[in-house]
């Protein structure tokens, strides 16, 4: 009999909704290598060569989201190694952010470092009231990453980003939407199916123009004049697949 390999983000789907969960239950689903490289190919699948995908929802099985990095797996390497550790969670959180097609985050549970890097990614989060955010990587002697520096001061504010990562601060669902990490509370054990309502008013929505507009938000809005130009260059190019309207 062989054996088979476990499924770290098996992929279920409702109609043009894809729901990823992350599913390492006995490591509180954490970011390890297979977990980033599952996580890898599922987004660059749905997002560029799944037509059906309008759009994507990410959670975590058992009750929780992600309790952060995998430390069974941590060891001192040399620098060049330590960098290429990162190459998959950083195209990962592009993929996430700037991707063509929208993705909403249904937290539970724990979302520790890495998960809630994962979160903060996310163009919409809900969130049950219990669950517990925190920027854990200083308690660990490391620097915040998988797009954390970027992600986290556009949510919340770089002042109030800036102490959540130094002081590796805990935050409730309840304060978390008070400082715009969150955007929806739900009850404990309904986060997914609230995830699934916005994200299917996503994937109805105007796919080429939430396309545009995720592109436009990640990276073409850090400055007037690059916000400027996002909306002429994205208007220029919309404007003849809506031509009839105006």
């Amino acid at each position: 009999m062989s054996h088979r390999e476990p499924d770290f983000v098996p992929l279920t789907r409702l109609g043009a909704v894809c729901v990823l969960t992350m599913t390492y239950p006995e490591r509180r689903n954490a970011f390890s290598a297979r977990m980033r490289t599952t996580l890898l190919g599922r987004f660059d699948e749905l997002m560029y060569s799944d037509a059906e995908c309008g759009a994507i929802v990410l959670t975590g099985a058992a009750g929780t989201f992600c309790a952060g990095g995998d430390l069974s797996e941590m060891k001192e390497r040399p620098i060049i190694d330590g960098r290429q550790v990162f190459d998959e969670p950083r195209e990962l959180i592009r993929l996430m952010a700037i991707g063509p097609k929208p993705v909403v985050a249904a937290v539970e549970g724990h979302a520790f470092g890495a998960g809630m890097s994962l979160a903060c990614a996310a163009d919409y989060v809900v969130a049950a009231s219990e669950t517990k955010f925190c920027a854990a990587f200083v308690k660990v002697g490391l620097m915040p990453d998988t797009g954390i520096l970027w992600t986290l001061p556009r949510r919340v504010g770089a002042g109030k980003a800036r102490e959540l990562m130094m002081l590796a601060s805990e935050v409730d669902g309840v304060e978390a939407q008070r400082i715009g990490l969150v955007n929806e509370l739900a009850q404990k054990g309904e986060t997914l199916a609230a995830a699934i309502r916005v994200a299917q008013t996503l994937a109805n929505g105007p796919r080429h123009v939430l396309a545009s507009l995720r592109l436009a938000l990640g990276e073409g809005s850090g400055t007037p004049d690059a916000a400027l130009r996002s909306e002429i260059d994205s208007r220029a190019v919309l404007i003849r697949s809506c031509g009839a309207l105006f």
